[in-house]
């Protein structure tokens, strides 16, 4: 492709902040060279979003058939079952791995065998806009780079970080409770490593240049290969530098805007996604000043909407929404409720008292559910996240384990599909899947228990007419439908908090230019609970609830919402 002067300017700069007093116009050059390779994206979208906007998420090989590629048995799984529903789908890491399902990897250009080819990643991309993960931060101590850093040999020599295992450590930020170093042999004897997440996972050195080059190819290479939306793993991470937290360092941040310039060059239509699982605060900074992520994941929701619902306390919740910033024309909030990783418990950080989740964390293990845990600079240990599906995460409120699980958990999914940003659905999600402690027991892993594998033939089963699966999945489908018709639900529409009792959450999306308005409103309690109408019609218009596609009833000014139901409400003279 060919760059503009404009866009091989801002490479540069992004690289000069990057380097200081190291930039070289060695790796401005090595850049421009992997673009000057690489042919640019035709731009197959008017607009980056819109309300139509929803994604899956899922692993390559949670759906499984005999004589099939997992990756075309999802793909026939899609086509089934899901449909237009979703318009993306986030296959987690479907490289070569050695551990941590997949965010070990050993081979970024190849597809894992185990799960098909690019062929069939192909296949899909052409129905779904896809997302991919560039694990960024590490690799396997399988991958070829770190083999070579053991002999001493290119490439990858000079691609990790060793250090003395004395050095104060004591500031440096850490999500897990194992050693930040590991004890490895090479060519020169012992040294110790850094390894943020585990023994298996060898953080990459991007003080070295080549290494942010070599990770700039990759990402090109992604690019090329269709992937519309780029998931940034564990970016928080990415600079290393003694006697700091190693977390949200500048060079990490100018480093995402230098991947946005690259990738908005190559695609105009591309996205950057970056998963940052920290305080609401730190997470929003990687929005920068609308020249960084497109999309922030909202770590607070799922935790905080999980309290909201088991406590039957709305409080938290809304002045949380109520404080989130206006966001840029170019970025938008990536909005879930579970994930392949657990309830993040950090993101809950200034945002709900030590007493709430401590209660919260007692019903939780209750539930099925475990609880990991992170080292502390100070060496203690503290609560990282949940391990737990959110479906069973729904069993009961804080008195007891109770009858409305399913219509508990459809009104969090609602809640989310209704609130500003893009949603995304975790395939568990869908498909209403409870702990799984068989998976737990094989692997010894807590996470585990919410990345369960299924048969075709169990699907079959699950999704059969009348289970709890085939209420929910249906359910959340149908409801998925109404919002892509609905222009109030474009990701850049407006969102007011509304001023209603504890008992509801309740907020209208307005699409600034048509006026199309919505009012998403949840009871989120176990009672019936009335509202008055005041809060959003005037007296003696008639409202319709797009969900159930029928009129609601008002009596004496108020309407009345069952046991955790909600409604997307809007006047009939709009509709």
């Amino acid at each position: 492709m060919h760059l503009s002067d404009e866009i091989a300017n801002r490479i540069a700069v992004h690289l000069q902040k990057i380097y200081r007093e190291n930039f070289s116009e060695g790796v401005v050059n090595a850049v421009y060279k992997i673009l000057a390779e690489a042919p640019s994206v035709k731009l197959e979208k008017n607009s980056l979003w819109s309300q139509d906007d929803i994604l899956l998420i899922t692993y390559g090989d949670t759906i499984v058939s005999a004589g099939k590629s997992p990756l075309l048995a999802l793909q026939e799984f899609l086509a089934e079952y899901i449909g237009n529903a979703v318009t993306g789908i986030h296959i987690l890491p479907f490289f070569p791995y050695s551990s941590d399902d997949g965010f070990s990897v050993t081979d970024f250009h190849r597809v894992n065998p185990d799960l098909g080819d690019w062929h069939d990643i192909e296949r899909l991309e052409k129905h779904y806009d896809l997302m991919a993960d560039l694990v960024i931060n590490h690799v396997s101590r399988h991958h070829p780079w770190f083999v070579n850093y053991l002999k001493n040999e290119e490439p990858g020599k000079d691609y990790f970080i060793a250090a003395d295992p004395r050095t104060d450590f004591s500031s440096v930020i850490r999500p897990r409770s194992t050693p930040l170093l590991t004890e490895v042999l090479s060519a020169d004897g012992f040294r110790y490593v850094w390894t943020t997440f585990s023994e298996d996972q060898v953080d990459l050195d991007f003080r070295n240049p080549e290494v942010l080059v070599e990770m700039i190819r990759v990402f090109v290479f992604y690019l090329q290969k269709g992937i519309r939306i780029l998931r940034l793993d564990a970016i928080a991470f990415l600079w290393k530098q003694v006697e700091t937290s190693c977390q949200h360092l500048p060079e990490t941040h100018e480093i995402v805007k230098l991947l946005r310039t690259i990738g908005t060059a190559i695609n105009p239509g591309f996205l950057l996604l970056t998963e940052t699982n920290v305080p609401n605060r730190e997470n929003l900074s990687y929005f920068g000043d609308g020249d960084e992520a497109h999309m922030v994941y909202q770590f607070s929701l799922p935790p905080l909407l999980l309290y909201t619902l088991h406590s039957g306390d709305a409080g938290y919740l809304m002045k949380w929404l109520a404080s989130l910033p206006q966001t840029a024309n170019n970025c938008t909030f990536f909005n879930f409720t579970a994930s392949h990783d657990g309830i993040g418990i950090r993101p809950l950080e200034g945002l709900l008292p030590a007493s709430a989740v401590k209660e919260m964390l007692e019903s939780m293990q209750r539930y099925g559910g475990r609880v990991s845990l992170k080292r502390n600079p100070d060496g203690s240990e503290s609560v990282y996240e949940i391990n737990i599906t959110y479906f069973d995460a729904m069993k009961g409120s804080s008195r007891c384990i109770d009858e409305f699980q399913a219509e508990r958990f459809l009104c969090s999914q609602l809640i989310m599909l209704g609130l500003k940003g893009i949603p995304a659905l975790y395939i568990h999600s869908l498909l209403a899947t409870p702990n799984d402690e068989e998976g737990v027991n094989r692997t010894g892993r807590a996470r585990s228990i919410n990345r369960r594998k299924y048969t075709v033939e169990e699907i079959q089963s699950l999704l059969r007419e009348g289970s709890i699966s085939h209420r929910v999945c249906n359910g959340l489908k149908k409801a998925m439908n109404v919002r892509k018709k609905q222009r109030a639900f474009h990701p850049g529409s407006h969102q007011e908090i509304l001023a209603t009792d504890r008992s509801f959450v309740a907020f209208k999306r307005c699409h600034e230019e048509t006026g199309d308005t919505v009012f998403c409103i949840s009871n989120i309690t176990g009672q019936l609970k009335e509202l008055e109408t005041s809060h959003f019609t005037e007296e003696k218009k008639a409202i319709l609830d797009l969900i159930e596609g029928q009129e609601v009833t008002i009596s004496q000014g108020k309407i009345y919402l069952h046991a955790y139901q909600t409604v997307w409400l809007k006047t009939l003279q709009q509709v």
